[in-house]
């Protein structure tokens, strides 16, 4: 039996990361609030440390470390967010690191994750399997393994994210938070439990990848191919073994969104609030807009996840969107 991180190991993580990690900014829109007919709250984890909420996790986890496994270096494997996150962590506290990230990463978390002097491994997506190259090199070399979300440490930092909105507003009516593999959802959840008890919470999570939905629903984790999506952060193929009780104990249900939905909201995001959000960063959004009937009147909060996206290929989205 899995032992659950509880409430008490997020507030332990948010003392844990203060100083290290932003404090990002609660932002609203008036044109988004007369649509609610409400109050939008949305967390700008676009603004964090760069670029996403997975700096929290990084360095929380990477910070528990001892002087042994500091010495010998760490090992994470991610699209890019986590990549990043691991790689600046590291920098910071000294520890070398070994990413393992998709050919077809976005070049601008490929560069970035390097640029903190992580030491970027590459693999297909589609053909091989991040978690046993991630396994191999850590047997081999004697790292320590960071996996992207199924990792107490790591969750417990992402629902800092949350813990964060809920001192800043109070509580909320309903609270929307992108789902990938489910790190930052059980993070949010154990937050949202011990700090805003009747908010519902809701994971979002791309159309084309809906393994969280058909997770919960079916109260076992599901298993799917890589899912084809402009949201690069949730091609995960399950949730995490750590993550999924928690989701399925805390979370009141799962949505999806297709990529037409995030490329629209990376729009009014871009034009109307001036805020680049990656596609990822866009799904809880994308999924409140699908409710804004049943949340009129309501106090909600959306978690803007990250906001890595090179210009060109925003640019590219955009431009299709509006031709």
């Amino acid at each position: 039996m899995i032992k659950l991180p509880t409430f008490d190991d997020v507030a332990s993580a948010s003392e844990r990361i203060k100083g290290h990690v932003h404090k990002t900014p609660v932002m609203t829109s008036r044109t988004v609030d007369e649509a609610f007919g409400g109050q939008v709250f949305f967390k700008c984890e676009n603004l964090q440390r760069m670029g996403a909420f997975k700096f929290r996790g990084g360095y929380n986890a990477l910070s528990r470390l001892g002087p042994e496994q500091r010495k010998a270096g760490v090992v994470a494997y991610s699209s890019g967010n986590h990549a990043q996150a691991v790689a600046l962590a590291a920098q910071i506290l000294g520890i070398p690191a070994t990413i393992v990230m998709p050919q077809d990463a976005p070049a601008g978390k490929v560069a970035a994750t390097q640029g903190y002097g992580g030491k970027v491994v590459t693999y297909d997506r589609y053909t091989e399997d991040r978690e046993q190259i991630g396994r191999d090199l850590a047997q081999r070399h004697g790292l320590t393994l960071i996996p992207p979300y199924d990792h107490p440490d790591v969750l417990c930092g992402q629902g800092t994210a949350a813990k964060e909105l809920f001192e800043e507003v109070g509580p909320l009516d309903a609270l929307f938070v992108p789902l990938g593999g489910g790190g930052l959802l059980s993070g949010c959840a154990l937050a949202t439990r011990a700090m805003s008890p009747n908010c519902r919470l809701y994971g979002a999570e791309p159309e084309a990848g809906n393994d969280g939905q058909r997770s919960l629903r079916s109260g076992r984790i599901v298993h799917i191919d890589t899912p084809k999506t402009i949201a690069d952060g949730a091609q995960t193929q399950h949730l995490g073994e750590v993550t999924f009780p928690i989701i399925r104990r805390d979370v009141d249900d799962i949505l999806t969104a297709s990529d037409a939905e995030l490329v629209e909201c990376m729009m009014f995001m871009a034009t109307r609030m001036k805020l680049i959000v990656e596609p990822t960063g866009c799904l809880g959004f994308a999924a409140a807009r699908q409710m804004t009937h049943a949340l009129q009147g309501k106090r909600v909060g959306v978690l803007l996840s990250g906001g890595n996206i090179d210009m060109a290929r925003f640019a590219q989205l955009v431009h299709h969107r509006g031709s």
